[in-house]
């Protein structure tokens, strides 16, 4: 599986941005709706964080406290696309995003070891 990140940028302190996943190369016969996808992110000097994912079926997804209220993870299968719309977003936000896949069907993507990932996107909130 192949994903590709984008939509990374610069805006402002309480602004918004959507980030893209592109997805390709599945397994014979597997389509984007048999993954797991997460988003992580990356601040600099920091660990990398978990910060939202979306189980096969859609349900249930998964927020950090951190981002919780304030993003909101989709998926179009038909599109092989998965999203992550960031509001009120903080200079806290700033880091390198990366989306994964993961074709387990374990109910709780949040403890998922993803085997895919795609390279990263940087957004910067400015303050």
């Amino acid at each position: 599986v192949q994903l590709q990140a984008s939509g990374g940028g610069l805006v402002q302190d309480g602004g918004s941005l959507r980030l893209s996943c592109a997805a390709s190369g599945f397994a014979s016969g597997r389509t984007l709706g048999y993954y797991a996808i997460a988003w992580f992110r990356q601040a600099p000097g920091k660990e990398r964080e978990g910060i939202s994912c979306i189980t096969i079926g859609n349900s249930p997804t998964y927020y950090s406290d951190s981002v919780k209220g304030r993003f909101t993870i989709s998926r179009d299968s038909a599109e092989n696309m998965v999203y992550l719309q960031m509001n009120s977003l903080k200079p806290d936000d700033t880091a390198v995003y990366y989306c994964a896949a993961d074709g387990s069907t374990w109910a709780f993507c949040e403890n998922l070891i993803y085997d895919y990932w795609g390279q990263g996107t940087l957004v910067t909130v400015s303050s």
